[in-house]
């Protein structure tokens, strides 16, 4: 997968996250965990293009350590949406930000040791 690819698929990512939160039944913790994956899932893309754009290899490390970590964080809200909503149709965003993390990692130990 080239960079433009991964542009591509952090920001179907993010829109398919948006579009999923507003279809939720709203209540207080619902509310909050919306916006919270909101947040996280749109970082991630825009992390990583900044990280595309760097004028360094530590500023690509530290941009592309963001996304990984804007990754993480948002599988961690589905996560916990998932388990006090009960939706099993989580699934498919809770692979895809799984893949997402594995990808950044990967990308990550490449950059570090080259």
């Amino acid at each position: 997968m080239n960079s433009e690819e991964l542009k591509v698929r952090t920001k179907k990512f993010a829109v398919q996250v948006i579009k999923f939160v507003d279809g939720l039944k709203q209540s207080t913790s619902t509310l909050v965990l919306s916006k919270q994956i909101v947040r996280s899932s749109s970082s991630i893309g825009a992390n990583y293009r900044a990280a595309c754009g760097a004028r360094s290899k530590a500023e690509f490390i530290a941009k592309l350590q963001i996304a990984r970590e804007e990754s993480d964080e948002t599988l961690y809200w589905l996560e916990i949406l998932q388990e006090t909503s009960g939706r099993d149709d989580l699934n498919i965003l809770t692979e895809e930000c799984d893949e997402l993390t594995a990808i950044f990692t990967a990308a990550l130990k490449t950059a570090r040791t080259n």
